[in-house]
């Protein structure tokens, strides 16, 4: 299977596991910046790790932080390979360009609708410089 994503933060080309979770998510209080395990109690994926998945997010629960925790995963090498996003959420994806601006390495963040990202759920999936997302 082959899509093409709006890019809405770019990056370099990336692969891994594809995690989209099943419930929108906060990432301040429903991620461990230091693991990036999903530690939200009520979240149904409770207790997965998005390091190194492409993070599929069918939507986020707002908070003026989340922008830090996410720059937080960044620089503890606990970041996902990529983020898919139903929805921009700017404060989320401000984290990324702060990373950027202090030099790190960003994972590059996509638009793709929570219907489409259901149908990727599993597999693993390489994403291009371009936006092209394919199932390998």
């Amino acid at each position: 299977m082959e899509l093409t994503a709006d890019i809405l933060i770019p990056g370099e080309a990336v692969s891994g596991p594809c995690l989209a979770l099943t419930a929108p998510i906060s990432f301040w209080g429903g991620i461990d910046p230091r693991s990036g395990t999903i530690i939200d109690a009520r979240h149904p994926q409770r207790g997965e790790c998005i390091a190194g998945t492409v993070l599929a997010l069918p939507g986020t629960i707002g908070s003026s932080s989340a922008s830090a925790v996410l720059l937080e995963l960044v620089h503890a090498g606990k970041a996902p390979a990529a983020i898919l996003m139903d929805a921009p959420d700017a404060i989320l994806l401000l984290g990324l360009i702060v990373a950027r601006e202090m030099g790190w390495p960003v994972p590059p963040a996509m638009r793709v609708s929570a219907s489409e990202q259901g149908n990727l759920a599993g597999h693993r999936l390489l994403l291009s410089k371009a936006g092209t997302i394919t199932t390998v």
